[in-house]
């Protein structure tokens, strides 16, 4: 976990991003010796925002399965996305 205090995003704010983007980690801000914000480098934020999505979307097609929503095997999801590339 990288900590930096307010005043070194103020004062060395170079340095600071340059760290978000060798590490790929987010960098906690603190104010006064308490957590204030999160700095993360911008390709590691769509990166993790992506992740998120499809993560969320995998447990909302979970959900419906559970439900009873209809299935199909891996072998017709196969077929229908070779069908789906062939058209464009």
């Amino acid at each position: 976990m990288i900590i930096k205090a307010s005043a070194s995003l103020r004062n060395d704010y170079s340095s600071i991003a340059n760290l978000a983007k060798k590490t790929k980690e987010p960098i906690y801000i603190t104010k006064n010796g308490e957590g204030d914000l999160v700095l993360m480098d911008i390709e590691a934020f769509e990166k993790r925002e992506q992740m998120l999505n499809l993560r969320s979307r995998v447990l909302q097609a979970e959900e419906e399965r559970i439900k009873g929503a209809e299935t199909i095997s891996v072998a017709e999801a196969r077929k229908k996305l070779r069908e789906r590339i062939n058209e464009l």
